[in-house]
């Protein structure tokens, strides 16, 4: 009789396991693709911390210099402005310009 009870409770967790893999894998392929998401930032709105959060190589003091820029000499009409703004080079723009917005 307990083998009975044993071999059944095996039988139902194979079966329990079999019916909720196709779940399980779905949820790692959820989160998987949630975390291939394309951040964007407008740089004419964002504020310093926005733009120190999500552009790469641009700390808090370039951040406020983009915002003090911006405020200067009106909103950015070319991604390529970017490099007036003292301490951003090429290689910065290049590495942010698929997420830079104006």
């Amino acid at each position: 009789m307990k083998l009975t009870y044993r071999l059944l409770s095996v039988v139902f967790a194979l079966a329990f396991s079999l019916f909720l893999s196709p779940y399980i894998n779905a949820g790692e392929l959820e989160s998987s693709s949630a975390t291939e998401v394309v951040l964007s930032v407008n740089v004419n709105s964002a504020s310093a911390t926005e733009l120190a959060d999500k552009l790469g190589g641009i700390g808090k003091t370039r951040a406020q210099l983009i915002v003090e820029y911006r405020e200067e000499h009106g909103p950015f009409t070319s991604i390529e402005q970017l490099l007036n703004v003292k301490g951003i080079g090429a290689a910065t723009l290049e590495k942010n310009r698929d997420i830079i917005r104006l």
